[in-house]
């Protein structure tokens, strides 16, 4: 990078942002990390919160906010796991919206460059497979999910018009399914889920039949997809970041018991509702533009995150 700069990392205590602030930090730069602790934690930034670059502002992004000078915008705030969106679907979709119009205000009003985090949710259950940026998606307006898959939606909008009517600076990504240390072990998603039922000996929950599909890319590969993005010149996506590397909910669940050596027994529920049945990645977009692609393969960062998991599996520890 060409200079130090000092940078807004919203949603900064989560299991994303608190990498992401780590990672600027070790670039140089100084960082404003902004969370309501809704999902984020101070647990997650225990490592940074006493360095002198890090700066700790406890506010909620559906909330106007003029912050001290600033260079850059990471926006990372929303809950990301349907546990945690669909707590308060009202709320996430005002993350999505309000939260988005203020942050890109500021944007707009100190003329900086603003990342937003969308998601592969945009893509709903997808009718094609693997899932192109060109591709837009399958989605219900109506359903429990839409909290969260519209809310990118809009937020995508939102940016891409800020974009056009006043020349914001945007970079949009779509983060595909992301894990590693410091995933939240009650977050309801499938990594986390599976490792905490096998790190217990309990019955791992399987919804559907098992063959849906999905693509996991370890946390370090997604934090250098994301600064990459956000320090290409002229190139504003939006772009899917991800581990194009598919595989079914079976196969991750009997990979996690073999690398644990768990007694955990697989039982099969319903699928919920507009649960998507493939999600995968295409990234040539990313290869061409961004030379970035994922380094760390599924075994290696699974062992990883049962390491960082295992003393939460204890009921007497809590989350």
């Amino acid at each position: 990078m060409n200079s130090t700069k000092k940078i807004l990392v919203t949603g900064g205590a989560g299991f994303l942002g608190s990498h992401l602030c780590e990672r600027l930090m070790a670039l140089g730069h100084s960082v404003v990390c902004m969370d309501n602790f809704f999902t984020g934690t101070k647990r997650n930034i225990k490592n940074i919160v006493k360095e002198r670059k890090f700066t700790l502002i406890r506010h909620d992004v559906t909330e106007p906010i003029n912050t001290m000078k600033i260079d850059q915008i990471y926006n990372l705030a929303c809950p990301a796991s349907p546990v945690h969106y669909q707590h308060d679907p009202v709320k996430t979709v005002r993350t999505n919206v309000q939260g988005s119009i203020n942050m890109l205000n500021l944007a707009k009003k100190y003329k900086l460059r603003i990342f937003q985090a969308s998601t592969s949710e945009v893509y709903g259950d997808p009718k094609r497979n693997p899932q192109k940026e060109k591709y837009r998606g399958n989605v219900n307006p109506i359903g429990p999910r839409a909290c969260y898959d519209e809310g990118k939606r809009c937020a995508e909008t939102l940016f891409f018009d800020y974009q056009r009517e006043f020349g914001v600076n945007i970079r949009v990504a779509r983060i595909f399914n992301t894990y590693g240390p410091r995933m939240h072990p009650n977050d309801g998603r499938v990594v986390s889920n599976f490792i905490m039922q096998a790190l217990k000996n309990s019955p791992i929950t399987i919804y559907g039949d098992g063959t849906q599909t999905r693509a996991f890319c370890y946390v370090d590969d997604m934090i250098a997809g994301i600064i990459s993005l956000m320090n290409k010149s002229f190139f504003l996506g939006p772009v899917n970041l991800g581990n194009p590397r598919e595989i079914t909910i079976l196969e991750l669940a009997e990979t996690i018991i073999d690398l644990i050596g768990s007694k955990s027994k697989l039982v099969k529920k319903n699928l919920p509702i507009d649960d998507p049945l493939q999600r995968c990645p295409d990234i040539m977009l990313a290869r061409k533009k961004l030379q970035w692609k994922p380094k760390v393969n599924l075994k290696e960062g699974l062992v990883k995150t049962i390491n960082y998991l295992e003393k939460f599996s204890s009921k007497k520890q809590g989350a």
